[in-house]
């Protein structure tokens, strides 16, 4: 097999030398509208091919390893008093999987615990190259699914201009639920 970056022969779709020189993790930290900090791993330019491909089989394995690389360390690294909710944004089953569902689960650890199927969209709105009045003329109609957890950590895959996670983030405070951070994997603005 050929690593999908660099082309050299490797066992696994990423070779070991790509997720250590290539596909490092550089923290950065985004504010929403709404006060709420994002934290993301990549510039979306670095990785954006291999984030196309979520709507693919490639895709499930392609987030497994970023994941791995990068919300799996950050999820070793918190600390906190007791348990937190991940959410992943959406985390409904499409093309065999859902891609937020994994970013979730990679961040199980003491501190946090992922809850799947809690916070769906009611309209299926595609935001990929869309501007922001269209983002916010059609809003994705999330819903809460009833949890016991208050305090949480909203997940998705790319932040572009804020409109899915500060539509997220309403929902969940009108829930009663208090939004510690979100995380994302990439920021399309950096």
């Amino acid at each position: 097999m050929r690593c999908l970056i660099c082309e050299g022969a490797t066992l696994s779709h990423i070779c070991e030398r790509c997720r250590h020189e290539v596909l490092t993790p550089q923290l950065s930290l985004r504010r929403l509208e709404c006060g709420i900090g994002v934290y993301s791993f990549y510039r979306y330019d670095d990785i954006a091919p291999l984030l196309h491909t979520k709507h693919t089989d490639l895709g499930y394995y392609l987030f497994s390893v970023l994941a791995q690389l990068s919300f799996t360390p950050f999820a070793a690294s918190f600390h906190f008093s007791h348990c937190v909710g991940a959410l992943g944004i959406d985390d409904q089953v499409r093309s065999g999987y859902a891609h937020s569902a994994i970013l979730s689960k990679a961040l199980t650890c003491k501190a946090i615990q992922p809850l799947y199927g809690k916070l769906l969209a009611s309209k299926p709105h595609h935001y990929a190259g869309k501007s922001l009045a269209y983002r916010k003329a059609h809003p994705r109609g999330f819903t809460c699914r009833p949890f016991d957890v208050i305090e949480v950590i909203v997940v998705d895959d790319i932040i572009t201009t804020g409109t899915t996670l500060n539509e997220a983030v309403d929902v969940l405070r009108d829930a009663g639920k208090e939004v510690l951070f979100a995380m994302t994997l990439a920021d399309a603005r950096l």
